[in-house]
């Protein structure tokens, strides 16, 4: 099989994976090096980093072939597909010809287990290792690790990739143990935090190097990411968003990535016959966000009584604030920060905006409108000199069927 075929079965064969996003990453540059690649620049555009650089990836499986039997997986060793596979020299070669044609800045690789966990991550490791030292390639590089792998490997993948994912598969581990009998969450877990107390003591020991000359190598600058499939089991939001709470606390993850499941060929009789709604794995994005990023904890996002689900039909800062009328209006001239962070349509931008702002003057519907904010979602849920909206939040139905977006009309030429 010639590389342009593997290219194309091994390329399409990585897209069910998510965690590919290179925030976090630290800028390398390969200026006055020698070197090649850089994370610097622009190309096609696949991830964001938090500063704003588009970082491109070239995301490929080094290949296919599985000797595990996860029922959700197309590349499952029984799946009836056709298989391909890199050696770790075609993966190097493919990753420097896509980059200095500018089609990539970096790579994110992935694999079935090829013979058992040690050999596969061998290789994996071997493509990030030749394209540091034998090509001196400065650019992002992202591994998604194999935990039941030595942790001798595992540091070794660490010193070469900027990124490194283990992925949970499963929010629940009854729901691994009837999808992916040979995997164990356990084991899974244990992997997670090893990683956890090799980045960290990395972090620590460059701090305490006397000069930067001192300093010792960085180890997956950019953290650990994970994966779980969304809809393959019956775990509700709430199960999946306590896992996600829980593997932000213990490990210190960048990223909890959520991939809708995906009806696969020959699939197996334990799995459903459709996909969960797209909207669905949006709604978990968004209440990972308000985990990560607003104060709020799993019980306010998902609250048992509400059935454990996210509302569809509104997004999970919203739904909040409807079933709490009585914490609005919130003062947006005393409130304290935390208190707009819950507030419908204000995000971290618009927040800081506002506490600045009214450092000068006490503000009115006018000062929010060119702050930007969106007044729609905003005004039924705050007070402003010039602005009370106690009547709207007497009746929350009413308010969130004015809210809640309407379905869009499809006309004929559509």
């Amino acid at each position: 099989m010639n590389i342009l075929d593997k290219l194309a079965i091994l390329a399409d064969a990585a897209k069910y994976d998510a965690s590919c996003a290179s925030s976090g990453a630290d800028k390398r540059n390969s200026v006055g090096t020698g070197g090649v690649g850089s994370t610097e620049g622009m190309g096609i555009c696949h991830s964001y980093t938090p500063d704003g650089r588009c970082v491109s990836l070239l995301k490929i499986l080094l290949t296919n072939f599985c000797t595990f039997d996860c029922s959700y997986c197309v590349n499952r060793v029984s799946s009836n597909v056709r298989r391909a596979r890199f050696l770790p020299e075609e993966v190097v070669r493919l990753t420097l010809d896509f980059y200095k044609r500018n089609y990539i800045e970096g790579l994110f690789l992935s694999s079935g287990i090829i013979r058992d966990s040690d050999y596969t991550m061998e290789q994996l490791v071997e493509v990030a290792r030749s394209l540091r030292e034998d090509h001196k390639f400065a650019g992002y590089i992202h591994l998604k690790t194999i935990p039941d792998a030595t942790p001798e490997l595992m540091a070794a993948a660490g010193r070469y990739a900027d990124r490194l994912s283990i992925n949970v598969e499963l929010p629940t581990e009854g729901g691994l143990a009837q999808l992916a009998p040979e995997k164990s969450q356990p084991r899974i877990r244990a992997a997670m935090g090893d990683l956890r107390w090799r980045i960290e003591e990395g972090k620590e020991a460059r701090k305490a190097a006397p000069t930067k000359r001192a300093k010792p190598p960085r180890f997956a600058p950019a953290g650990q990411s994970t994966q779980m499939i969304v809809g393959a089991d019956d775990a509700d939001d709430r199960a999946i968003l306590t896992t996600t709470d829980n593997l932000y606390g213990n490990f210190r993850l960048r990223r909890v990535y959520y991939s809708a499941f995906s009806p696969i060929p020959d699939a197996s009789s334990k799995l459903p016959l459709q996909s969960p709604p797209l909207q669905r794995e949006n709604r978990l994005y968004q209440a990972d966000w308000l985990l990560r990023f607003y104060g709020f904890g799993v019980d306010e996002i998902a609250p048992a009584d509400n059935g454990g689900m996210l509302d569809l039909d509104i997004d999970p800062k919203l739904a909040w604030a409807l079933r709490n009328p009585g914490q609005f209006p919130i003062d947006v001239n005393t409130a304290p920060m935390e208190m707009l962070l819950r507030v419908p349509g204000m995000g971290t931008r618009n927040v800081a905006r506002i506490v600045q702002s009214r450092r000068h003057a006490r503000l009115r519907v006018a000062d929010l409108q060119r702050l930007r904010v969106p007044m729609k979602k905003v005004l039924p849920f705050v007070s402003l000199l010039d602005h009370h909206p106690r009547s709207r939040l007497d009746d929350p139905a009413r308010l969130r069927a004015h809210l809640a977006p309407r379905p869009r009309q499809i006309g004929l030429f559509d």
